[in-house]
């Protein structure tokens, strides 16, 4: 775990604050139902990969004050009997969730929280901190596997990441689709498969190019990757990537790959793959990096770029061009009463009442169509194909263990396989058949009858 100490101080303000009211009102322990989902699909595309789910649960398990975290809460303001609560303060509740890696939709009811107010109150602030981040890279991971048609994608982040954020933007670009990472600390917290070459300051620091490419090779054997552009690609890098490469033929080891970091990728990755070839060494990869997107990706494997390896960095962990995913936590029941939100905005009106998803697939075992539907309704469903949301805490406690990242990366592969391809389009929103059941809609609108009057002139001064 990242966070080991001050777990519950990781929280925005304004949820201690209606945290401490709902407790001098006697209201903290009311059974309270919360909803977390995204309202638009990342990048302008039709789905979302979810992740951060096992970050979370240990995060909730976790979760608690000690005398520190109380010592500086009295300072900026809480009251004592409320501090004297948070010292014993544990999460009790359960957690309902989709599996992580699973492909979801917008308005979907993803992760859903069943705990005393209080609880799950204090829960919203890291739900969303880790579900967005989280779902949002795993996504932009999953579109820059998809434009690259089965070639390898690498992690090479880190450098850009924002901060700490680099550590789960790792593991979320893994799940997401990319096969290994330049970031030693998450491939160790988390069983990654660690990948990295060379920098140009290698090679500038010897005398010559060349003496810089063997000096690697002799150490790294047959794990050798060149970067050809320190001084010019074509002229000097790939050409004594091939006397490396023939050196390392004569040791019985094979020159692993050259990378290209700049210029006119296509141009340059065809020519250094016809120089290769001509020089007998049409094993070696070629990996390509420098600023690519799955749209630039999609470009060079379309235009037949001889590219074997794509090496993505900013745009993958900081999810440009989108800064965050729009994920919500709402309230939706207290007390076994559901509870809804109004709003002018019809997107922003909520979907009361405690639901699941089901979905349904088509003769050739692709989605077809998923169903938002109350929870007490499931039984009249019949044969349900399948329940998304699904027990994962309870009592405070995880019913499961924490599943490797690979593991979680091998489902989310699996679904995306799943997913029917116009779905997978890149460039353009494709809308999925997410449905709602009649009876979440006569809930909804039941509701909305009942809340439109809003002002109750009975408590007003006259």
């Amino acid at each position: 775990m990242i966070i080991d100490r001050h777990i519950g101080l990781y929280t925005d303000l304004y949820e201690l604050t209606m945290a401490q009211g709902f407790y001098l009102m006697g209201q903290g322990d009311k059974p309270a139902v919360f909803d977390y989902f995204f309202r638009k699909s990342p990048f302008g595309g039709s789905f979302a990969i979810f992740a951060g789910l096992d970050d979370l649960l240990e995060l909730i398990e976790n979760f608690r004050y000690d005398s520190e975290d109380i010592e500086y809460l009295r300072k900026i303001g809480f009251r004592q009997d409320f501090l004297n609560y948070l010292k014993n303060f544990r999460f009790t509740g359960d957690i309902y969730s989709v599996a992580e890696g699973e492909v979801v939709f917008p308005y979907e009811p993803l992760f859903r929280v069943h705990a005393p107010l209080i609880e799950a109150q204090i829960l919203e602030t890291i739900v969303l901190n880790i579900l967005n981040f989280e779902t949002l890279i795993a996504t932009k991971a999953a579109r820059m596997k998809i434009a690259s048609k089965g070639k390898m994608v690498i992690d090479f982040g880190l450098r850009r990441a924002q901060g700490l954020g680099g550590i789960h933007a790792s593991k979320a670009a893994v799940i997401g689709g990319a096969e290994t990472t330049s970031n030693v600390y998450s491939s160790m917290l988390f069983g990654l498969t660690p990948a990295g070459t060379m920098a140009h300051s290698w090679i500038q620091s010897f005398d010559s190019e060349y003496e810089a490419f063997k000096t690697f090779a002799d150490i790294y054997q047959d794990k050798t990757v060149l970067l050809l552009d320190t001084y010019d690609t074509l002229k000097s890098g790939v050409l004594n990537a091939v006397k490396v490469g023939k050196y390392l033929e004569s040791l019985g080891k094979r020159l692993l790959g050259v990378r290209l970091d700049s210029g006119d990728l296509l141009t340059l990755s065809k020519a250094c793959r016809k120089i290769l070839d001509e020089n007998g060494l049409g094993y070696v990869k070629i990996v390509a990096s420098n600023m690519l997107d799955e749209y630039r990706i999609d470009d060079l494997v379309q235009k037949g770029a001889p590219i074997d390896i794509f090496g993505v960095g900013t745009n993958l962990v900081v999810g440009r061009s989108d800064a965050a995913l729009d994920g919500v936590y709402k309230l939706i029941s207290i007390d076994g009463v559901p509870k809804m939100k109004i709003s002018n905005d019809p997107e922003k009106i909520l979907l009361p009442g405690v639901k699941n998803i089901i979905r349904y697939y088509d003769e050739n075992g692709l989605f077809k169509k998923d169903l938002v539907v109350l929870e007490e309704k499931l039984k009249d469903q019949g044969e349900a194909e399948e329940i998304l949301l699904k027990p994962v805490l309870s009592s405070g406690k995880r019913i499961h263990t924490r599943k490797p990242v690979k593991r979680i990366a091998e489902y989310a592969k699996s679904r995306l396989e799943k997913l029917p391809d116009y779905l997978k389009n890149i460039y353009k929103t494709q809308v999925y058949n997410v449905s709602v059941c009649n009876s979440v809609l006569n809930l909804r609108n039941s509701m909305i009858k009942s809340l439109a009057g809003g002002f109750d002139e009975s408590s007003s001064d006259s």
